[in-house]
């Protein structure tokens, strides 16, 4: 079974909440700007912007009455600012707006001074009036006193309360929170666990919504009784395991199960993902492990869910290139806070993997993940009720037959099923329909299965070559049935990267084959190359596929199943385990080079003796071959029952009684066409025509 639609439709079906995030903090990098913000604006609003100059310089300036303004501080300091803007006082770049102060004598009278100022001031604008008679006189020097005699104090007092301020930000906010990652602060983003928590009964999932998983939904009623009721468990002393290992290939619903269960206990959900433990800094996947079951045992009881664990719970310093650190920190985390619940924590850890063989001996051991529960592909009934829930909500016609359809869909994942569902629907829509039809369903399993169908047309060579190729199929599935693999339908539409397809029924409730039908199934795979030979005269280039398929059956006829007399039933595995997963730095091989020649000389017994029996069979019945390809060349795809009665005898012209075709009638006083100089006539209104 696969991920079921978890988004709300109007039309039903279970609807998911969003996930509870926590709410964004204020990040450090802006804290620090806004520290750095303060501290630059007390610096440019209180420091000192005036120039100090001497005494003399003050008294030149005075004389030449180049003073805009003066303030006297006390009796021993003044502060000024020039009047031009071009002096050299306003170039300076210590100064701004050419401001000044200077260090008064002792035995200075301000009130001399001031007159000094004045009259010096008046001179310079009756000056100033003979020179520009029109234009305006300039501003009388302001002179202001101020008796303050500490004028810096006050400045001194401010920058000290800002240093503080600072210095209290620092130790009672920032140094707190970078003590205790995980109270939300500083470094929050980084150490807290990612992971989406879902509210108990908000739109909760349960096994009704589950099709196809019967055998894993009676595995995990005990998980759910537990969480339900706990003491039910620990009045008779049972404990229940702690952990669950969901295996099985991707698509076949493992979150989905581990979301139904916290959905039939009403309980919460919290999920995340392997990869999301790993970080580029040491030490924050193991904060993020705490943070996660810290949390998970305040809500107690819950459902912790682990997907894709292979990500972090890989085999702890082995493989090519030895272990990662940051990896290895984190897997040691997850095993001892596995290990750290107390019988009153009601707290189930649910893990997804696809490749349980790579994962940690101690991470399987009693006590930690210790129940592996296998989520497989589902049987055609599965398959039907996935194929219900996927389409409750689309509009199919009375002569859709889903049953059909599922069990035509062997091997396939709820994902498939879900994306088969959806590829019907558009393809209803492409043809302008409100309904989808039973040939919707069909050509999305070939969409699906085989690929999109390509639109460039074969040349009529390429396409007899894949017409008498797929007829060789076809010739010797009929003449060497096979229990495992019947005849299903003969193509020469050219889909995805195939020119032609001979698709088999599977019977999916076979766990084993004899050696005669492997046979048979190595007579059928060559049976388009020993066509190719026999009506081309040489063997062609698209056979490598067929090539490739028989080599794998035959090796495994040879090598793991003992049908061969020459090598014996003897098990022979080469490469089992891949390097890069942690076991083998190179592939090894458990039998001698002798036992390897022999094997490759069995193999090829086995291949060329099928691939006799095919142009045999080929041979003897080329009237059959040539009749099978001329019907894929008239009609493009044939199927079993049409296979059947060619092989009977049935004339081609009588395989499929066409309808008769209605004929236009053209009215007799309808003017014929003219045609126009070099332009051709337009072709008339015709039916039945080629």
């Amino acid at each position: 079974m696969a991920e079921q639609n978890e988004n709300p439709s109007p039309n039903g079906g279970p609807q998911q909440p969003a996930p509870k995030r926590a709410n964004p903090l204020l990040p450090g990098g802006w804290i620090a700007l806004v520290v750095l913000g303060i501290i630059a604006f007390a610096f440019l609003a209180f420091r000192n912007h005036h120039k100090e100059i001497d005494y003399s310089r003050f008294k030149e300036l005075m004389d030449a009455g180049q003073l805009k303004s003066v303030t006297l501080l006390g009796t021993d300091r003044a502060e000024g600012e020039v009047r031009d803007p071009n002096h050299e006082l306003a170039k300076k770049p210590e100064s701004i707006k050419g401001r000044f102060a200077v260090n008064l004598p002792h035995s200075n009278d301000q009130r001399a001074l001031t007159a000094d100022i004045e009259k010096a001031d008046q001179k310079y604008r009756e000056d100033h009036k003979k020179a520009n008679a029109e234009g305006a006189e300039p501003d009388r020097v302001a002179i202001n006193r101020r008796d303050d005699p500490a004028p810096w104090l006050g400045g001194v007092i401010l920058n000290l309360i800002i240093v503080f301020a600072l210095i209290a930000l620092v130790f009672f906010f920032i140094l707190p929170k970078m003590r205790d990652p995980m109270g939300g602060g500083f470094m929050n983003n980084y150490t807290r666990s990612p992971a989406k928590r879902y509210e108990k009964g908000k739109g909760r999932i349960t096994f009704d919504d589950v099709a196809g998983m019967e055998s894993a939904k009676r595995e995990l009623a005990e998980m759910v009784e537990y969480l339900k009721d706990a003491a039910k468990f620990t009045r008779v002393g049972a404990t229940v395991p702690k952990g669950v290992l969901l295996v099985g290939p991707p698509g076949t619903g493992k979150t989905l199960l581990a979301k139904a269960v916290a959905g039939e206990a009403n309980v919460p959900f919290f999920a995340i993902s392997g990869s999301e433990f790993i970080q580029m800094f040491v030490g924050v996947g193991a904060s993020r492990v705490r943070d996660m079951f810290r949390t998970a045992k305040e809500h107690s009881p819950c459902v912790i869910f682990i997907d894709e664990i292979d990500a972090v719970g890989r085999m702890r310093g082995a493989g090519y290139g030895g272990g990662s650190d940051e990896r290895e920190q984190t897997l040691n985390q997850i095993l001892s806070e596995m290990d750290g619940f107390q019988p009153t924590e009601t707290v189930i850890v649910m893990a997804a993997t696809n490749r349980p063989d790579v994962l940690d001996a101690a991470l399987l051991r009693p006590g930690r993940f210790d129940r592996h529960i296998t989520v497989d592909r589902p049987t055609w009934k599965g398959r039907l009720e996935i194929l219900k829930v996927h389409t409750r909500n689309k509009p199919l016609a009375d002569a859709v037959d889903l049953e059909r359809v599922a069990r035509g869909m062997v091997g396939m994942s709820g994902a498939e099923l879900k994306n088969l569902a959806n590829e019907a629907a558009l393809l209803a829509v492409r043809a302008g329909r409100n309904k989808i039809e039973q040939v919707d369903f069909d050509r999305a399993a070939d969409r699906v299965r085989l690929g999109s169908q390509r639109e460039e047309p074969f040349s009529l060579d390429e396409k007899r070559r894949t017409a008498y190729h797929e007829a060789g199929h076809a010739l010797c599935a009929f003449l060497v049935p096979s229990a495992a693999h019947a005849l299903d339908r003969v193509s020469i539409i050219p889909r995805g990267r195939t020119g032609g397809v001979t698709m088999f029924h599977q019977d999916e409730d076979r766990v084993d084959h004899s050696q005669s039908e492997l046979t048979a199934m190595l007579v059928m795979t060559m049976g388009g190359r020993a066509a190719d030979k026999l009506v081309m005269g040489e063997p062609l280039s698209g056979a490598v596929g067929d090539l490739k398929q028989a080599t794998r059956i035959a090796r495994v006829m040879v090598t793991q199943f003992g049908m061969s007399d020459r090598v014996g039933p003897v098990y022979h595995q080469q490469g089992e385990e891949h390097v890069f997963l942690g076991k083998e730095i190179v592939e090894s091989r458990a039998y001698s080079e002798g036992t390897a020649r022999l094997i490759d000389e069995e193999i090829q017994r086995i291949l060329i003796d099928a691939e006799g029996r095919a142009q045999e069979l080929v041979k003897n019945h080329r009237d059959k071959l040539d009749v099978i390809a001329d019907a894929l060349l008239l009609h493009e795809e044939i199927d079993r029952a049409e296979v059947e009665k060619l092989m009977a005898g049935v004339p081609l012209a009588e395989l499929r009684p066409e309808v008769p075709k209605p004929v236009a009638v053209i009215p007799a006083a309808a003017p014929e066409p003219v045609a126009e100089p070099g332009v051709p006539p337009k072709p008339g209104l015709a039916f039945g025509g080629a």
